[in-house]
């Protein structure tokens, strides 16, 4: 134990995992009633709800959904979206408490393994499995094991947080292919053993007008990163400039040229482009291959490390820059009219990819304080059964977006008819 890199099987706590889930509603989420509107103790993380998710939004018939899908003779594997980095494991953990209290979580080694010995024993006993890049082998037997046993495993097929919560990114195959493989030896003694992936969606909404807390955070990130000219616009303006003053420092630092009145789209594709190129020169990447696949190659490349130092430098600096750059994904340019919550998370990816160097930048990266209270709205779309199911694991990841997706809508929709959402027009929008 104590290694980062190194995979240690969950111990399970059972009354540790039940304490945890009484300490998740009231410190993590919900906050304690009577103090958490109160001045100063609403100032208080704990007592106002670190994540400050007031209210949850679910379903019972969503709920029995998710919970017919769990217990003997099934395995299991739900797949949350990851519109929110913190926020995600508390959430996910409500939810798994209601069906499935004993089901595993993946979540990063540097949570697990990398905070010491006692901090990954207390992150074993609550089941969680920690991912290993590059070495997912061992977490995943362990996965299909526990599955076995009847108990869910959650993990975010999404990868990474992308912090977009209207729109679902590309899924990666772990779920799928864990679940083919847990119903290959489920049927080996049961010819009516189940295996499901599991979607599972939520929406964070705020409960009122933010504007002039989001007006402060933006403050801040423009005195953080030295933007020019701040404080001057519309908050989606001031937003918009931030990124757009980034984008120039990346394209000078590149020797890239702008173009003169090209809007953040085009821009943005523009360096996506020549700096793909250049990454791909670097690996000796073969012409023709999407950003996705260029990164992985890069990844593998630098794990490799058969380079030089110097070249493996210019390399990573090449991949982080694109990663950061293109986490500003088409899903920003799609709609003329912008909402709060799509502010808070513009400005949220901002801190975490650029504002570094402070402790409040770095508690911030871990533990992100949203700006307001919020209503998490969760649903349960169609569960995928692996055993009725005998299409490719690409085309399972395509009916599993298609269904998350639509269910994203479905609630985005709905609170829209309601009047739930405040609204700017989109800076960012491109035809």
């Amino acid at each position: 134990m104590g290694r980062i890199d190194v995979f240690v099987a969950p111990r399970p706590n059972r009354a540790l995992i039940n304490m945890m889930t009484i300490v998740n509603r009231i410190v993590m989420l919900r906050g304690v009633p009577g103090f958490r509107d109160l001045l100063p103790f609403n100032r208080l993380a704990g007592l106002r709800g670190v994540a400050n998710v007031r209210h949850i939004d679910f379903p019972a018939a969503d709920q029995q959904k998710l919970q017919a899908c769990c217990g003997e003779g099934q395995a299991t594997f739900i797949t949350p979206n990851h519109p929110e980095f913190f926020t995600d494991w508390m959430i996910d953990k409500e939810i798994v408490s209601r069906v499935s209290p004993l089901a595993a979580s993946w979540a990063t080694h540097g949570v697990v393994n990398g905070l010491g010995r006692l901090m990954q024993k207390f992150w074993l006993a609550n089941n969680l499995i920690a991912q290993i890049p590059g070495n997912n082998e061992a977490a995943k037997a362990h996965s299909v094991d526990w599955a076995l046993k009847g108990h869910g495993v959650l993990l975010h097929p999404e990868g990474g947080v992308g912090w977009h919560g209207d729109h679902v990114g590309p899924l990666l195959p772990g779920a799928v292919e864990m679940g083919l493989e847990a119903l290959q030896r489920g049927r080996e003694t049961n010819a009516d053993f189940k295996a499901w992936v599991a979607p599972v969606v939520w929406k964070l909404a705020f409960t009122g007008n933010v504007e002039r807390a989001l007006a402060r955070e933006c403050a801040y990130v423009e005195k953080s990163l030295k933007i020019e000219g701040a404080a001057h616009g519309s908050l989606p303006e001031r937003v918009y400039r931030i990124y757009s003053d980034l984008l120039s420092r990346d394209e000078q630092a590149f020797g890239l040229t702008a173009v003169q009145g090209a809007s953040y789209a085009v821009r943005q594709q523009r360096a996506l482009a020549e700096l793909g190129q250049r990454l791909a020169d670097g690996v000796a990447a073969e012409p023709g291959l999407d950003l996705a696949e260029l990164l992985r190659r890069s990844r593998r490349w630098l794990r490799e490390g058969e380079a030089d130092t110097e070249e493996q430098k210019r390399v990573r600096k090449l991949a982080e820059t694109i990663q950061r750059i293109q986490r500003v994904g088409s899903w920003a340019f799609a709609d003329r009219t912008i909402t709060q919550e799509e502010i808070a998370e513009h400005l949220k990816r901002i801190r975490n990819d650029y504002c570094k160097g402070t402790l409040r930048d770095t508690i911030n990266r871990f533990i992100p304080q949203p700006v307001g209270p919020r209503c998490a709205h969760i649903r349960v779309p169609q569960p995928l059964g692996l055993h009725d199911y005998d299409g490719s694991v690409d085309e399972a990841l395509v009916v599993l977006r298609t269904r998350m997706q639509a269910a994203v809508t479905r609630i985005l929709t709905d609170l829209e008819a309601g009047g739930g959402f405040i609204s700017y027009p989109n800076p960012f929008y491109h035809r």
